[in-house]
């Protein structure tokens, strides 16, 4: 007797996102497949212009709005498939199954409602049979719960009146209102301190623990990485790179790009002896991409292996952890235990 192997809450398979623009055609995001089970954080990381907002947006079907976009590939959540489903289904979803929270909530916030009438909104459109009262109480009790203090009274504030913190912490209250199974955050702490940083990270994961969210935390902080997601994917000039299991990832970095954003970022558990290491170079230009592996022009090993780097497009492979990489892994392990790893 044959068994069914449960479908994850959220499964994208070779997604592509590209947009026509006067100068070009900008390829965002190309062929991207991941997927990710209830209750469980997936750590989106890369540079800007790497593809990890775009990403999101596409989950959430908010490119449908663009004329020049053109989302192609599949975008499976809870078994129903958006890619192809009509603008009405997905706009049913959106704050509902799955909801979002962006970088900039001042700007993300309409500035002629106050906080309580946008939460209350957001309820009620998933809720058409719950009064305004009921709804008012709702938002109140969201935002006690994401720590905003005398929420009753800061229920009639607008978001200028907020702090940078409190405006994030009422963003997140909107976003989860509806107790979405699906929680994407789009670099959620950038803006703030980082006490507050904390404060938020640690919200957002007992926030998860309550309502058994699936989490996309989309970052360049590989610290929030390592304190929050489960898993990790690596993007880079608008493809997935490197994909595993956070503990393996940090661990046993695989792609020369990795290695570099380690690298770049400060440790607090070692003494530090010389100044950070940052990637050389720029991110490339998704209208006109390197040929070969994107990051060669970047890459230190480029010319290991037979020039294959300069011409063809590395493959994501390797399992459980993979990675797009011309070098073997032989090669790989050798120059991270050797080269790499002391200077981490």
């Amino acid at each position: 007797m044959s068994s069914v192997i449960p479908r994850p809450y959220l499964e994208v398979k070779d997604l592509t996102v590209r947009f026509e623009t006067d100068d070009g055609v900008v390829q965002a995001v190309s062929g991207s497949s991941f997927s990710l089970e209830a209750g469980k954080t997936l750590g989106i990381v890369g540079e800007s212009g790497s593809g990890k907002s775009v990403t999101s947006l596409a989950v959430l079907g908010l490119h449908r709005t663009r004329s020049n976009a053109k989302v192609t590939g599949q975008i499976w959540l809870d078994d129903q498939e958006l890619v192809t489903a009509s603008n009405e289904e997905v706009r049913a979803l959106r704050g509902g199954k799955m909801s979002m929270i962006f970088q900039d909530p001042l700007s993300a916030m309409h500035p002629y409602f106050t906080v309580g009438a946008q939460i209350v909104e957001a309820y009620r459109i998933h809720h058409p049979g719950v009064n305004k009262k009921v709804a008012r109480e709702r938002a109140i009790d969201m935002l006690a719960r994401v720590g905003i203090p005398q929420p009753s009274r800061r229920f009639n504030d607008y978001a200028h009146q907020f702090s940078g913190g409190m405006r994030q912490r009422a963003m997140i209250a909107m976003a989860l209102v509806n107790d979405p199974k699906l929680l994407i955050a789009d670099e959620p702490t950038t803006a703030l301190d980082v006490t507050v940083q904390a404060q938020i990270l640690d919200l957002i994961r007992d926030l998860q623990a309550e309502f058994g969210s699936a989490v996309i935390m989309i970052t360049h902080d590989l610290g929030v990485v390592a304190e929050l997601a489960d898993d990790v994917l690596v993007m880079y000039g608008g493809k997935v790179i490197e994909q595993g299991p956070a503990i393996d990832l940090f661990q046993r970095p695989q792609h020369p790009y990795t290695w570099g954003l380690l690298g770049s970022m400060p440790r607090m558990d070692r003494e530090v002896r010389d100044r950070l290491t940052p990637v050389k170079g720029s991110p490339p230009s998704l209208i006109n991409l390197p040929s070969g592996c994107a990051f060669h022009p970047r890459c230190p090993y480029a010319g290991r292996n037979g020039d294959r780097s300069f011409t063809d497009i590395p493959v994501l492979t390797g399992g459980a952890h993979s990675v797009a990489c011309h070098m073997s892994a032989e090669e790989r392990t050798k120059i991270f235990q050797e080269e790499v790893a002391p200077n981490l």
